[in-house]
């Protein structure tokens, strides 16, 4: 049934596949370019690089120029460029993000996405991610594995992001400064240095905004440091840290009727409940994260890596209902043994490893008047413990051939003990052992085409703030959710890299679905919803129609990506209601992603981008929809304008430039309607880099 259910949908939505190769065609009639060509373009993995042409899968490169050409302050546009990807932000700081999913299990936060920034998990063990902690300028450059990789990352079921901090391959100090609508102001500056085997880079970060709504001003302090010394010709030690200090006010979801009323309203007080703006709204979050690792190459077949790391989190949260306080300590080791051996026919590689990290949270709430916390409500504290083993076998034949065979064994474990308002002494549940394997393989069918198909099997227990919400109880009912992925995939490039295209098309089918509920005063609890069924297609397309000209237009870039989402509940029965067949809360099933990039002679460019984005259902009963809308972006601005022996780039911006009414972030299933979360209308930004 599902092979039928794939050939089905294949021929289905043939025709977009057709329509991705069609550019070939213009891509090929363009004349070559007389310098040299660009890089092959390679993904890390974590392990060895491969071509991206011939990765075995489905991993888009977020590059530092793709990052560039958007706002500096936020992530949210970057990864929404992304096939299959979906980020929103209900305020400033307030980031969800789902990899082929939906946003149910998400209030807020990120759940179900295994995330690591450089060689260390940034995910904790109670399966919680703080991407927000981070400052846009500690991103150098992103992989991102849609899908299910609980085969070498672990527990997840959307997928794997890899995050690198920015290169150190020279000496350089970067100061910039950019200013824009609703008191914007984000400052950063860095230093990277080389001296013979060791290297370092510091950076710092400061962001501030008022909100475009009441109720949703932000700040963030950021630091952040990296130190490398290449000890020997095979080892090499590298330490990661970074400090945040993360603040955002929370405004509240809004009614159909008082976002027509007023967008900019936070949530208004009702008769039972107060509002948003009296009791101070909002989340603090101190977070410090570092890690240290040591590879070392044992001779020309044998490499070993370990990673150790460690974070500690103060988590502070005045809701409507009560004041949260937490405190998350984790700690835990990630390491590998590498065997690598080619001959002229073949190249074989194996990595066998285990990653292990435990994370203790202690959590209080507190009735809330006024932004101060009061009397005690309840006091928890609960131990996550999610380790794995992992065994994966690469075979590249005739560097043509590439076959990938991995799987792990996957432990998940907490113990919990209470505190008030009942002593319940120190109890544990432990999850089954799951094995999660991945078979899957590329082939080479000419220098510039691929082909690819994966099998994959998908594995995420439910996290500390599903387990222990904000209801305040501690829910032991709640079940692992797994599943397998099916996929294909294609992808051309031309052999001087004028043009790139990648198509994807996946089905899979999730059992024992998270999601989130609400009770009448806005407290949360969560649910295995049964299964849902996701079939979707992602295609990317990259085309240089004008390259390296000697002309006033010297570069022009188009990119167009589309995500087609066919996401329903296959069996879900909440109460007396049936959803079976409804679509799956919180995902469009249309996303259209263009823009092009216009190089003009003495370092000017021009850089404008469409997003439409099709209804979204807003509850599981599909009664409710949001809007479709479009966001149309510009980037106008100059680069490397040089004073004596420094740097300038001068840019600025406009975001939603046709002042479209939309939600970057609804409220899923909210109680009594306050689904709403505008966005800005047409806003700005501007802003200097300097280089020395």
């Amino acid at each position: 049934m599902v092979k039928l259910s794939i050939i089905i949908l294949l021929k289905q939505n043939l025709t977009l596949l057709l329509t991705l190769f069609s550019f070939t065609g213009l891509a090929q009639t363009i004349k070559p370019d007389s310098t040299k060509k660009l890089e092959e373009v390679t993904v890390k993995g974590y392990y060895n690089s491969h071509s991206l042409l011939r990765s075995v899968s489905a991993v888009t490169l977020i590059d530092s120029n793709l990052i560039g050409n958007q706002q500096s302050s936020s992530l949210v546009s970057t990864l929404n460029t992304v096939p299959g990807v979906r980020m929103e932000e209900r305020s400033p700081g307030s980031y969800r993000l789902s990899l082929r999913g939906s946003l149910l299990r998400s209030p807020f936060g990120i759940r179900n996405i295994k995330i690591y920034i450089d060689d260390f998990p940034l995910t904790d063990a109670g399966g919680n991610t703080y991407l927000n902690a981070l400052d846009v300028s500690a991103v150098g450059m992103m992989e991102i594995y849609k899908g299910p990789e609980a085969s070498i990352f672990g527990a997840n079921t959307g997928g794997a992001i890899l995050i690198n901090p920015p290169r150190i391959n020279h000496n350089e100090i970067n100061i910039s400064a950019i200013g824009g609508s609703y008191g914007l102001l984000h400052q950063t500056a860095s230093i990277k240095q080389q001296y013979k085997k060791y290297s370092f880079s510091f950076s710092e970060g400061y962001q501030r905004s008022d909100g475009y709504r009441q109720n949703s001003a932000m700040g963030r302090k950021y630091f952040q440091t990296l130190q490398q010394w290449n000890y020997s010709n095979a080892g090499s030690l590298k330490a990661f840290a970074f400090y945040s200090d993360l603040n955002y006010e929370t405004p509240g979801g809004l009614t159909a009727a008082q976002l027509d009323q007023n967008p900019k309203l936070a949530r208004p007080a009702t008769p039972t409940l107060p509002g948003a703006i009296s009791q101070q709204a909002a989340i603090y979050n101190k977070t410090i994260f570092g890690g240290i690792s040591n590879s070392y190459q044992i001779n020309k077949h044998l490499k070993h890596v370990i990673a150790l790391f460690t974070s500690y989190t103060d988590f502070k949260n005045p809701f409507i209902t009560n004041y949260e306080k937490r405190y998350e300590s984790t700690l835990g080791l990630r390491t590998f043994l590498e065997y690598a051996q080619a001959k002229e026919d073949i190249k074989f590689n194996a990595q066998i490893g285990l990653e292990s990290s435990a994370t203790k949270s202690q959590i209080k709430n507190f009735n809330n008047n006024s932004g101060e916390a009061t009397s005690m409500q309840a006091s928890d504290r609960l131990k996550a413990g999610q380790d794995f083993a992992y065994f994966r076998l690469n075979f590249d034949i005739n560097n043509k051939f590439l076959i990938e065979l991995a799987s792990s064994l996957n432990f998940f474990s907490y113990d919990y003990e209470s505190y008030f308002p009942a002593t319940i002494a120190t109890k544990e549940r432990k999850f089954n052992t799951q094995f999660m394997p991945k078979a899957a393989l590329s082939y080479l069918i000419a220098n510039d085409f691929s082909v690819r198909a994966s099998i994959s099997k998908g594995y995420s227990t439910p996290t500390i703030a599903e387990v222990r919400s904000s209801d305040n109880n501690i829910n032991n009912n709640l079940q692992a959710e797994s599943g397998w992925n099916y996929e294909l995939g294609l992808r051309y490039k031309t052999g001087n890299n004028r043009f790139y295209a990648n198509g994807n098309i996946f089905h899979y089918e999730l059992k024992n679905a998270i999601v989130r509920r609400l009770n009448q005063n806005d407290t949360e609890y969560f649910i295995n919803a049964g299964g849902t069924k996701q079939e979707g297609i992602e295609l990317e397309t990259a085309l240089w129609i004008i390259k390296n000209n000697t002309s006033w237009l010297t570069g022009l870039q188009l990119r167009s990506n589309y995500t087609w989402s066919q996401f329903k509940f296959e069996d879900f029965v909440s109460g007396t209601s049936n959803y079976a067949g409804n679509q799956l809360t919180g995902v469009p099933k249309n996303i259209w992603v263009n823009s092009l990039e216009f190089n003009f002679k003495k370092e000017l460019y021009l850089f404008a981008q469409h997003n439409y984005t099709s209804a979204i259902p807003l509850n599981d009963a599909n009664t409710t929809f949001s809007k479709r809308y479009h966001l149309l972006e510009v980037k106008a601005g100059i680069k490397n304008l040089r004073l004596s022996r420094t740097r300038l780039d001068l840019f600025a911006g406009l975001n939603n430039l046709l002042n479209i009414d939309y939600s970057l972030g609804n409220d899923l299933n909210a109680a009594n309607g306050r689904y709403f979360n505008p966005a800005p209308g047409i806003n700005f930004y501007t802003g200097l880099s300097i280089q020395l």
